[in-house]
């Protein structure tokens, strides 16, 4: 006789046990798939005193257009290029905070892979030296490259880089910056990290209202979004 049909004829407390025993590894295996499945985090928060210390005179300095006070920290989980998740830091206007937190919830959601996010005060606040890096960061206070006196939408922190290197700046002139993203200037194929007119990343941003310098006449600056365009 099939064992399914001899359970009835077992002992009640065996009984129990066997209900019990199924339904703890129905949970162990509703437990294992949740896991495969990491969920987004991220948080908002003022700029404490540890960080203004580390800040001030590196990516902010006396005479930049936005106050300390106007600044958030946003920590957030996110994928990098290894199917990994991984803690990522931004520095952005309080403006704009709470819809940037959305953004990276999406990119999350997308599984858009961003090879690191550090503040840029970890490269000294050299912008050329966290593009080399393929660092992704937002806040900046420095002026537009080339434009001495006109200050970046980086320095209002109104502005964010994303993967550098696969999404360079690129002139009508030929000139790729970084220099290691020279391989990522022309756009096809399409490869891992990269930003698509129209895709997803670009929808993301258009959401809170920001502009890709991808979409700019002549010059492209493709791991730009801004929210002013420029």
């Amino acid at each position: 006789m099939n064992s399914f049909l001899r359970w009835p004829l077992c002992s009640g407390a065996l009984l129990i046990t066997v209900v019990v025993l199924s339904l703890t590894s129905a949970r162990a295996e509703s437990s294992a798939v949740s896991a495969s499945k990491p969920e987004f985090s991220g948080s908002v928060e003022k700029i404490d005193g540890d960080l203004r210390r580390r800040i001030k005179g590196n990516s902010w300095h006396r005479g930049c257009p936005v106050p300390i006070r106007g600044l958030r920290l946003l920590r957030v989980r996110r994928w990098n290029f290894h199917h990994e998740v991984r803690r990522g830091y931004l520095m952005v206007n309080s403006d704009y905070a709470r819809p940037m937190l959305r953004v990276m919830r999406r990119l999350f959601a997308i599984r858009y892979p961003i090879r690191r996010m550090r503040l840029v005060d970890a490269y000294g606040s050299d912008d050329h030296r966290s593009m080399r890096a393929d660092n992704t960061s937002a806040f900046n206070c420095r002026e537009v490259s080339g434009r001495p006196g006109v200050w970046s939408q980086h320095a209002y922190g109104l502005a964010i880089d994303i993967n550098t290197v696969e999404n360079p700046y690129v002139t009508t002139g030929g000139h790729v910056s970084p220099p290691n993203g020279r391989p990522f200037a022309k756009r096809r194929p399409r490869r891992k990290g990269m930003i698509t007119p129209g895709g997803k990343v670009v929808r993301a941003f258009a959401k809170i209202g920001w502009e890709w310098g991808g979409n700019w006449r002549g010059t492209k600056d493709f791991q730009h979004f801004s929210a002013t365009g420029t």
